[in-house]
């Protein structure tokens, strides 16, 4: 085949005897400002919206109160690193038991919705997060 003038080699775009980037059968003038059909369409369905997910350390301890410790070392390290970290989320488990987990901070909900960033289990009053953060509940009792 000699040129690529064969009917065969058209592609149709809508317009009469047009091709790809014709129009009537004359070239598009770009540089005018004509815009092109983009290649590709934008996406149907709308992003799904974020999830939350786990991550799962692994590290040695001699005990379960020794592993706790270390749990809340890492934790708030982490977190003063990625403030987005979800502190109160944090647990610990054994290795091989991930379906036994222990909340590693007590959580409890305050009168203004702030959560208790102590240890799980402490004593006195909860405290909200951050210096001189409230403080809620029966405290000495």
């Amino acid at each position: 085949m000699r040129g690529n003038s064969s009917p065969r080699w058209r592609r149709t775009t809508g317009a009469p005897g047009g091709g790809p980037g014709r129009a009537g059968g004359r070239p598009l003038d770009l540089a005018s400002g004509a815009a092109e059909t983009p290649l590709i369409a934008p996406p149907r369905r709308p992003a799904p919206p974020p999830r939350h997910f786990t991550v799962h350390l692994g590290f040695v301890a001699a005990g379960l109160a020794q592993a706790r410790e270390l749990a809340v070392g890492y934790a708030e390290a982490l977190s003063l690193l990625r403030p987005e970290l979800a502190l109160g989320a944090a647990a610990l488990s054994a290795a091989d038991a991930w379906h036994r987990a222990e909340r590693l901070f007590c959580g409890a909900v305050g009168p203004d919705g702030e959560h208790c960033v102590d240890v799980a289990g402490h004593p006195g009053f909860h405290h909200a997060p951050g210096p001189g953060g409230l403080g809620w509940g029966d405290g000495d009792s």
